[in-house]
């Protein structure tokens, strides 16, 4: 039977460890597997001034990582110093750590690397008359050939600590990785040209190009097709970059990249704002795709909050979640249908009369208002009635569907042909065949004009006969005294009865036996990470998104051609038309090249 040691040993004494342990440590950090050696030495090369990067692999990078660069080269007298732990040239101060504008600062990544592999640097400064070679190992200094630049060959990665390779996934894998970091830079610096090598074949290449065609290049037209342009400054801001279309999402998030003042990022802040851009047009699990640029004042971002510097802490986090969200869903709100041709009809909302609307008390239009044009029989759709403006205002446009003065195909959504299955509207436009999901696409327009005519009313609620009492964490009952009347405002009524206990004494009136202890718990962790009015909105986008669906037209029910027409016509309208609440597709096009080809017409 093995002896259990005792957890208090003998008392050991404290002293420094030894620098190559040290070294070992930071390692640990900084150096993961093959890609981030490669990340580390890219950094470099691109504060050095490079313009053209090569890297060439062995082994998937586990065997040989040569990282060749153009830049500014090393002196032969810093090489040495270039090893040593927090030696940088990147920064001198406090002054100049808060107002970081480079890749590396930190001093560290050299030095780690060499602490598990053996690694060698030969570099030639611009008044040098030959390079230098550094062996990390011995320390000699010998003469060696090369232009002006540096080159950093790293072999046998982790040999000085077994264990850790033991942990290395197959070559293939590994590889991968050190492509995708690659990659990363290569779309932060279209202006330097970057090539990878495996095995001495070429792997990939990327040729300075103006950041439009890096990004085909890095991501493929694929891409570029199924992708909007994101630009927004709000104040102390600059966003760019390109967001894919809802329906273009991917089962992985492997295609979403970040950047803050030209720094790849994971930050979960600016992940939950374009998260929630897509929440209500995003099907499933789906994960979308996008290439977004932050710039910001160094002075207002902290990058030094992790050893790889892969994380940052906004000052004003909050501010950068707000401004991401809204670049993201302004450019999402255009209908796909504007994208190829502009529409006939300014890009108003005209208020439109329903039931459902008026029994919630929604006031979606202003003034009394009258339908401009016939009533339909009650087979028809009873949302869709098209109101006269306010006295005095300018006349609108008559209803697309009776007016003869233009022809369907100057519509994006083109003329109503049909119906087909009870379930599609099938329409003419200039390109072809347009094939609408009517239960879908209205959805979506009730679920628009829903939204906007709630405009910060509170939720109806409806009382408990007995209060749902439950137990409560410290933080659930702060942020319940906290936010008292976000929670009003969202149709809970919560009340604190003890320091771990809260009442649920009234829930939304909508969600009438559904779990409310489970939906208080879920409003107040919303609370408590962002702010109160995210938090309302999100439950009231839920709430009247469940309400559209119920509002819309359904399946099998008979539609005339004009009201078809004003289906089509307000979805041209109607901001994120392209998909419905739950992100699925509202509308497809079938080009009459495609209808050509399935009939082998000119063949």
């Amino acid at each position: 039977m093995n002896a259990v040691l005792s957890p208090a040993g003998p008392r050991r004494q404290i002293r420094e460890l030894p620098d190559e342990l040290v070294s070992q440590i930071a390692a640990g950090e900084v150096v993961e597997r093959p890609a981030s050696v490669v990340r580390e030495l890219v950094d470099n090369a691109l504060d050095a001034g490079a313009r053209e990067i090569v890297v060439k692999l062995m082994a998937g990078g586990v065997r040989s990582i040569l990282v060749e660069d153009d830049g500014a080269g090393i002196p032969a007298s810093e090489l040495p110093l270039a090893l040593k732990r927090h030696a940088t040239s990147k920064i001198a101060s406090l002054d100049e750590l808060e107002n970081v504008s480079t890749m590396g600062f930190r001093g560290e990544a050299l030095a780690a690397i060499a602490a598990v592999s053996e690694l060698s640097i030969a570099s030639r400064h611009a008044d040098a008359p030959h390079a230098q070679r550094l062996d990390a190992r011995s320390g000699e200094l010998v003469p060696a050939a090369r232009g002006v630049g540096t080159s950093v060959e790293v072999r046998e990665l982790f040999f000085s600590t077994p264990a850790r390779r033991k942990f290395l996934k197959t070559d293939a894998t590994e590889l991968a990785h050190c492509l995708e970091a690659v990659r990363r830079h290569a779309l932060a610096r279209p202006d330097v040209g970057f090539a990878v090598w495996h095995e001495g074949k070429l792997l990939a290449q990327w040729r300075r190009a103006p950041l439009e065609q890096r990004i085909r290049d890095a991501l493929g037209e694929d891409f570029m097709a199924h992708s909007r342009e994101v630009t927004a400054q709000p104040t102390g801001l600059r966003i760019s970059g390109r967001i894919g279309l809802p329906d273009a999402a991917r089962a992985r998030a492997d295609e979403q990249y970040v950047y803050v003042n030209g720094r790849h990022v994971r930050d979960r802040l600016i992940s939950h704002g374009l998260r929630t851009a897509y929440a209500d047009v995003l099907h499933g699990g789906r994960q979308p795709s996008y290439v977004l640029f932050i710039e910001i004042a160094p002075s207002r971002v902290d990058v030094n909050v992790h050893p790889t510097k892969i994380e940052v802490r906004f000052r004003d986090g909050r501010e950068v979640h707000q401004a991401v969200r809204h670049a993201a869903e302004d450019a999402l709100a255009l209908p796909r249908a504007d994208e190829t041709r502009p529409a006939l009809f300014e890009p108003t909302r005209p208020a439109v009369w329903s039931p459902l609307a008026e029994q919630a008390g929604l006031g979606l239009g202003v003034g009394e208002r009258r339908p401009a044009w016939p009533a339909p029989s009650s087979d028809s759709v009873d949302v869709l009635l098209h109101l006269e403006p306010e006295a005095g205002a300018a006349p609108s446009s008559p209803p697309a569907s009776t007016s003869p003065a233009h022809g369907g195909d100057d519509w994006p959504l083109g003329r109503a042909l049909a119906q087909l299955g009870g379930v599609y509207i099938l329409a003419e436009n200039r390109d072809g065949l347009v094939i609408v999901d009517m239960h879908a696409a209205h959805e979506r327009v009730v679920y628009e004009r829903l939204k906007a005519g709630l405009a910060g009313a509170r939720i109806e609620s409806q009382p408990l006969l007995i209060p749902a009492i439950f137990p409560a964490t410290a933080a659930e009952v702060a942020t319940a005294e906290a936010h008292t009347e976000a929670l009003l405002r969202l149709g809970l009524d919560l009340t604190v009865l003890s320091s771990n206990v809260l009442a649920l004494r009234s829930h939304p009136a909508a969600l009438a036996g559904g779990d409310m202890v489970a939906l208080a718990r879920s409003v107040l962790a919303e609370l408590a990470r962002y702010d109160a009015s995210h938090a309302i909105e999100r439950a009231q986008h839920e709430l009247l998104s469940s309400m559209a669906c119920h509002g819309a037209v359904r399946a099998n029910r008979r539609l005339s051609v004009e009201e078809m027409n004003a289906l089509l016509r307000d979805m041209e309208r109607t901001e994120r038309a392209d998909q419905c609440n739950h992100g699925r597709p509202t509308w497809r096009q079938l080009t009459l090249k495609e209808l050509d080809q399935r009939f082998l017409r000119g063949r």
